[in-house]
């Protein structure tokens, strides 16, 4: 043996990230018991070992494209790792897909923000997997603007229930929803679309063109906007057809991203892909715009999250690690650092469950839906771009161990 390894900072597990929040804490004060209980389990898994061991595990042995079989028959399946299927497995468990769609008597009144806080913990631990909880949970508030499609889908989401089976829809055991929206030429114009919708029958449209971004491809389906007789419409894009065939989404590639690596994105090309209109023909964009609300409040809340995790990390490892003979955490310029970078994470974490608190209020309050409505965005904005730079502050308390991957 060369040398002992001394004075570096131990990992930060076994302890609660509910516990060691006093803001998250004191803004669920007047919360059931049930609730205060869950999240208290909640925190224990995302600090144990065990947990992050699996965050680890999905983001190094990131997704692979398949897109044939050994025959070359097209088969268009993206391959992850059991380590993210247990971080979906154990998210849909807990309802953060679906419990603000639910009906249970403790989150009565309060619901997005119990999910808030269930889901501010969770992204502490991994973001990547909570791209298709998010997008599953926010897919309703779209399709109830097509009644029978929702009774007919909905139940299925609520099951509480992990399906990873190749499936057509009505044989899954729970559903996963993603959404379909920017194209190469357009982004963020989403009339610049050319995706377009022809009619297939009483039911269906059949589409032709692609998606240059579209995450969680092995959903089940996907909400997408294409051109069609009467403008740009919503449609809900199955990945098989009712027979389990292929339903003509051919993936092109994974998108080779900076982060949130164990979530696969795509690049989808359709030709004849069959959809069911969602909402009315021509009002796509205000259709999908109900789903977009509640994945930017979700946004928030997991850049609120990241920006904890990095928090806690930067303050656990300068509690342990000394230079010159004193802990980092006790030099007063660190204080400083640290102080103004945990003003940062209570503005954002306070700011996003105030939001979500709009949402639970809307529907009796004026006022909130408005707030709800005028600052989905501010906060969704402001929340994400600070972020990044706090966790760069983060990672340089940390020193050399900040600008490694492990």
């Amino acid at each position: 043996m060369t040398h002992q390894v001394l004075n570096q900072s131990p990992p930060l597990t076994g302890s609660s990230a509910w516990r060691a929040d006093p803001l998250l804490v004191q803004l669920a004060e007047g919360w059931p018991e049930p609730v205060r209980r869950d999240l208290e389990q909640v925190g224990r898994y995302v600090r144990s070992s065990e947990a992050q061991e699996l965050a680890r595990l999905a983001n190094v042995e990131t997704p692979k494209l398949r897109t044939h079989d050994r025959q070359g028959n097209r088969i268009d399946m993206v391959e992850f790792h059991p380590a993210y299927h247990a971080l979906m497995r154990r998210s849909i468990a807990l309802g953060l897909h679906s419990s603000i769609w639910e009906d249970g008597r403790d989150e009565a009144g309060r619901r997005h923000q119990v999910r808030a806080a269930r889901f501010f913990l969770t992204a502490q631990l991994e973001c990547g997997h909570l791209c298709p909880i998010t997008m599953t949970s926010a897919s309703l508030a779209a399709l109830m603007a097509s009644p029978q499609l929702f009774r007919d889908l909905a139940p299925r989401v609520l099951t509480r229930k992990y399906d990873q089976s190749q499936k057509p829809m009505a044989q899954k055991a729970g559903l996963t929803f993603g959404m379909g929206m920017t194209e190469k030429q357009g982004g963020t114009d989403l009339r610049a679309n050319t995706s377009r919708a022809v009619r297939a029958g009483n039911r269906f449209h059949s589409l032709t063109g692609h998606k240059w971004f579209m995450s969680a491809p092995m959903s089940d389906a996907f909400l997408m906007l294409a051109q069609a007789e009467a403008g740009l419409t919503c449609f809900l894009v199955p990945r098989l057809r009712e027979d389990g065939g292929h339903n003509g989404l051919e993936l092109q590639r994974l998108k080779d991203k900076l982060g949130n690596r164990s979530n696969a994105s795509s690049e989808v090309e359709f030709d004849g892909a069959l959809a069911e209109m969602v909402g009315e023909p021509g009002k796509g964009v205000r259709t999908i715009m109900d789903m977009v609300t509640l994945t930017r409040l979700d946004c928030a809340l997991a850049s609120a999250g990241l920006m904890r995790a990095a928090l806690s990390e930067a303050v656990h490892h300068t509690r342990h690690r000394k230079a010159f003979g004193v802990a980092l955490a006790d030099q007063p310029l660190m204080q400083r650092v640290l102080a103004d970078m945990a003003l940062d994470v209570a503005a954002a974490t306070a700011l996003s469950m105030r939001l979500a608190r709009s949402f639970d209020e809307a529907a009796r309050n004026s006022g909130e839906a408005a707030f709800a409505r005028a600052m989905t965005p501010v906060v969704k904005y402001w929340v994400c771009k600070i972020a990044p730079p706090l966790a760069y502050e983060a990672m340089e308390c940390l020193g050399g161990n900040g600008y490694i991957e492990e």
